[in-house]
C-alpha cells in the first residue's frame, strides 16, 4: 500500500478511527510528547517482536505506522509487509508534518 499523507491520515484521526490500526514506532520518551493515539512498539523492538510471534497487530485493519520524521515508519512498514503483514501504510513526513497541518 502507497504511504498517508498528513491531511488524509488528519481526517481519519478526527472521524472513524474503528478500521485503522495506529502504530507509534518512536521510543517511549517521544511518544508521550506527541500521541496521536495509537500503540506505541518502538522500531528497535519489533524485530524481535515478530521473529517472536509476541507482535499484537490486528491483521483485519488497515496499519498505519508513524513516528517523528517518517523515516522510522518507513522502516517498520517495510519490516511488517516482510513478515506478511498486507495493510501496512507509512505516515510520509511524520508527526512532525501533521503538526504543521493541525
Amino acid at each position: 500500500m502507497e504511504d498517508i499523507q498528513s491531511e488524509e491520515f488528519s481526517n481519519i484521526l478526527q472521524t472513524n478511527k474503528q478500521d485503522t490500526f495506529i502504530l507509534d514506532v518512536r521510543e517511549e520518551l517521544e511518544f508521550h510528547t506527541f500521541n496521536v493515539g495509537g500503540t506505541n512498539i518502538p522500531l528497535g523492538k519489533m524485530q524481535k517482536l515478530l521473529e517472536d510471534d509476541d507482535l499484537e497487530i490486528p491483521e483485519d485493519k488497515v496499519i498505519i505506522v508513524v513516528c517523528q520524521r517518517g523515516i522510522r515508519s518507513k522502516t517498520a512498514k517495510t519490516l511488517l509487509n516482510n513478515f506478511g503483514f498486507k495493510n501496512v501504510r507509512n505516515l510520509e513526513g511524520g508527526l512532525l508534518k501533521l503538526q504543521r497541518i493541525l
